[in-house]
């Protein structure tokens, strides 16, 4: 019997072509991915998440909140029994690739990629604010600024994954420090009644003075709400590099999902209570806002303001890590260029991390709006999940018998929750930024035209991802005999 062919074609790459493609092993513990997955999203702690407050008002946004905090929730709990079943580079698209086959893993790796090369953009244009507004060296917001962030932070990575780890979890133990030591200081000035202190929109359905924008408000604030988490499930892309993958994926992942919980609930609710909800709404540095209620800078809220530096670069970096790891699986396996995936004598996947680190500056110089980049990666990201749920259910039903050192607490009921919501947060992008939804459907319409017409015929068998699905399909197949 022949093994049945799991691809829409294949190629013949040479002997040495898995050598040339190959991670640093065994870099980094369950307590630096940890790290890794706070840093990816502490800089929505600083920034970003307010602006949904002009969406819904202080109850639209917490509630926002809550709901995207449960997709989340119940995201990553699939993800931790994906990932200890395969844990590869590929993360999301090698789980897709193997429940929903080669259009589903190029689908749903194209989404993730969309996040991890615009949230880049976007967070270099932020840090060029922060720069300029904290007076560093007399430098304005600009492209030299952007060039610098993205020179500086590839160089380290290409220095090697295990440096790269443990300077990013320096930086981001900073931002999480300074985000307490905020909340300590915001606490004595907490009020209550400046929650809802938005006027409230009266010919919208449902409004109050904690739903002030009405129902709808709750929806439109959903991209909002996920800024407390957008990247957390990036964690999964390090299992190549990473000490017993299937024990220190799932719980790294855990972790770092319960950290960002309890850090989204101390940030919002000091923030708004401090100050108000319309006094933050609109700033873009709401923590500094929060402690300066005479506008006049303050020792406290100078420490805040560099501290909420330190949590752009450390989204910004592992955000980098976690966007050249993506696009590393994808080549290797053949839906991308392949020379994409070669790396270096230190194990770096340098064209990897080169190509969308100047893709990102391009667009940040070019454009200057972190805002549309940000809409047009929560776009991707919302694709991505709801396909990573899905595939969760796919496996949980097709294969129950398949070795899971990981199981997700509820099965199918809890990654069903995830896609619902998922599904729901990608109509809200719609509601919030209708032009980067299209543009971000443009771009996906390109490469689903490039796999379509050229890269599916020439998909590499031996890639991990692929090997793993042409398993399951032969084992399928036998059973059937």
């Amino acid at each position: 019997m022949t093994l049945p062919s799991t691809t829409s074609g294949t190629s013949t790459e040479p002997d040495d072509y898995l050598e040339r493609r190959k991670l640093r092993r065994g870099s980094a513990g369950w307590l630096l991915l940890t790290g890794l997955g706070v840093a990816y999203v502490v800089s929505g702690d600083y920034s970003g998440w307010n602006f949904g407050l002009a969406e819904g008002g202080f109850g639209g946004l917490a509630i926002a909140m809550v709901l995207m905090g449960t997709m989340y929730a119940c995201m990553v709990l699939a993800l931790a029994e994906l990932s200890s079943i395969l844990p590869t580079a590929g993360g999301g698209y090698g789980f897709a690739r193997r429940a929903l086959g080669p259009w589903g893993g190029f689908l749903t790796g194209t989404a993730i990629l969309i996040e991890y090369v615009l949230a880049p953009a976007a967070i270099a244009i932020f840090i060029g604010d922060y720069v300029e507004s904290l007076g560093l060296f007399g430098l304005e917001s600009g492209w030299p600024v952007y060039l610098a962030c993205f020179v500086v932070f590839i160089g380290i990575h290409l220095w090697g994954v295990g440096e790269a780890l443990r300077f990013s979890f320096v930086v981001t133990g900073i931002a999480v420090a300074a985000l307490l030591v905020f909340a300590l200081a915001a606490l004595p000035d907490f009020d209550a009644s400046a929650l809802d202190d938005i006027p409230v929109d009266s010919e919208a359905f449902g409004a109050s003075s904690w739903l002030p924008m009405g129902l709808l408000g709750i929806w439109a604030a959903f991209p909002f709400g996920m800024w407390f988490f957008l990247g957390v499930e990036g964690v999964p892309l390090a299992a190549e590099e990473t000490k017993e993958p299937a024990r220190t994926l799932p719980r790294a992942i855990r972790w770092s999902m319960g950290i960002l919980v309890a850090l989204a609930l101390i940030t919002f609710f000091t923030a708004a209570g401090a100050r108000g909800s319309s006094a933050v709404m609109d700033a873009g540095n709401p923590l500094v806002e929060a402690l300066q209620p005479d506008g006049e800078p303050t020792t406290l809220s100078r420490i805040v303001n560099y501290a909420g530096l330190a949590g752009l670069v450390a989204s910004f970096f592992s955000l980098i890590y976690a966007g050249s790891r993506q696009l590393f699986a994808l080549s290797r396996a053949g839906y991308l260029p392949k020379f994409l995936s070669l790396t270096s004598r230190r194990k770096a996947p340098w064209l990897g991390l080169l190509v969308p680190g100047a893709i990102g500056f391009a667009l940040a110089a070019s454009t200057g709006n972190g805002a549309r980049m940000l809409n047009i990666a929560v776009f991707g990201a919302t694709i991505s999940y709801a396909l990573m749920s899905l595939s969760h259910i796919v496996l949980r039903r097709r294969e129950p018998e398949l070795p899971r050192p990981y199981r997700t607490p509820g099965g199918i009921a809890t990654s069903a929750v995830a896609l619902v919501l998922a599904c729901a947060a990608l109509v809200a992008t719609f509601l919030v930024d209708v032009t980067a939804a299209f543009i971000a459907l443009a771009v996906y319409l390109v490469a689903l035209a490039y796999f379509g017409l050229y890269s599916r015929k020439h998909l590499v068998a031996k890639a991990p991802e692929e090997e793993f699905a042409a398993l399951a399909a032969a084992e399928a197949e036998l059973s059937r005999d």
